[in-house]
């Protein structure tokens, strides 16, 4: 969250000629709701299967770059789909996440402490994305073009 997942996405895509795909847009458009609006009408439980379809259904039928929504790798199925892929982890420093996100505004999972929560995901979901991760890139006090070029260099 506020690592910049989608804009670094789309800046590689451009500089690929391939497409850029979003699995949370996907998840908007086949719900006809925002994600905002999943979480609080259908639950936390009932997104993270949409996710997860979603997650399985891009890796099947896209071959630019894709971004994944921050809890998508909270799925074991989702990992394993991710095994063996050039997957980039963007590393976000609890700081720089927190001026990102703001408030929270439209993050269901910000409610309340928004510093306290950012962390708590960050604390619980490094572990996984670094897991899955061919790639690290810090993105601290960077510009998307710096964390694009970098991630352009090393998968190049």
């Amino acid at each position: 969250m506020g690592a910049g997942k989608s804009t670094v996405a789309a800046l590689l895509a451009a500089a690929w000629g391939v497409g850029h795909r979003d699995t949370d847009t996907d998840v908007e458009a086949g719900e006809g709701r925002s994600i905002s609006d999943i979480f609080v009408d259908s639950g936390e439980e009932h997104f993270r299967a949409l996710e997860r379809e979603a997650v399985a259904r891009a890796l099947a039928e896209h071959t630019g770059v894709l971004s994944l929504g921050g809890g998508a790798v909270l799925d074991p199925a989702t990992r394993e789909l991710l095994a063996g892929r050039p997957v980039v982890f963007l590393r976000v420093g609890l700081s720089d996440a927190v001026k990102r996100v703001g408030l929270g505004t439209g993050r269901p999972l910000l409610l309340g402490n928004v510093r306290g929560r950012i962390k708590a995901l960050l604390d619980e979901r490094a572990p996984l994305y670094e897991s899955v991760a061919a790639l690290v890139v810090e993105t601290d006090g960077r510009s998307p073009e710096e964390v694009a070029d970098e991630i352009m260099e090393a998968l190049a």
